[in-house]
């Protein structure tokens, strides 16, 4: 039997674990680096929905564990974990995994590197946020092609 393939994105964030956390449980913020819209905040317990609103996509999104300024757990067909490590009062190096992929190994690998490749996106975008205010569109940008009109 082969091992479960694991990705793993990292970032350390220039700003208070709190803050950091609250980016990630918060669409308001949240919805500034990653999607468009969220139908509330990650709570232990709770399914809520993420927008894509540019690709017309959504996902329902479950909260298997949320420990405030630790670690935020979700399953969404697979599961991704952040964990947010305190570097000092003004520093945080948030961990994000991701793991359960399914299917055949091509497609296993293929979904691996594209969650790596996303998480790190969100990372950066987050980073650019929190750190400096700016909102790099990171998400929308990747695709544009992609892109469905308003109706």
């Amino acid at each position: 039997m082969r091992d479960e393939l694991i990705i793993r994105a990292e970032m350390l964030i220039r700003k208070p674990v709190q803050q950091v956390y609250d980016a990630f449980i918060d669409p308001a913020v949240t919805s500034k680096f990653w999607f468009t819209r969220g139908s509330g905040k990650l709570e232990k317990g709770r399914t809520v929905e993420w927008h894509w609103d540019m690709y017309g996509a959504a996902a329902e999104v479950e909260v298997v564990d949320a420990v405030p300024n630790e670690r935020i757990v979700i399953d969404w067909g697979t599961k991704v974990e952040w964990t947010f490590t305190p570097q000092s009062e003004s520093m945080t190096f948030v961990t994000i995994t991701n793991s359960g992929f399914q299917g055949g190994e091509d497609e296993i690998v293929n979904q691996a590197i594209d969650a790596k490749e996303g998480f790190t996106i969100v990372l950066c975008g987050l980073k650019a946020y929190l750190e400096h205010g700016i909102e790099l569109n990171l998400v929308a940008d990747k695709a544009p092609h992609a892109h469905i009109k308003a109706e």
